[in-house]
């Protein structure tokens, strides 16, 4: 069930600024929201990724955030 605007219907501005919010509110969530606050979070997260993720497939990925750049920090 998706509350909220679908994510489908967003321009790219809003979802990613409604992705930044949800990550903004993520462990206020966590520590303060009720137990269905923090499943809506989730959910509406996994919605929002999934939808980002579908418009962006190619998206710059940081070598530094892959296994090979984590190795290299740790070393």
């Amino acid at each position: 069930m998706t509350m909220g605007v679908d994510p489908a219907e967003l321009g790219d501005e809003d979802l990613i600024r409604e992705l930044r919010r949800l990550h903004d509110t993520r462990t206020e969530t966590l520590f303060h929201g009720s137990d269905d606050a923090l499943e809506r979070h989730t959910s509406r997260t996994q919605e929002l990724e999934g939808e980002y993720l579908k418009r962006f497939p190619d998206r710059q990925v940081d070598p530094g955030r892959l296994r090979e750049g984590a190795r290299l920090r740790n070393a």
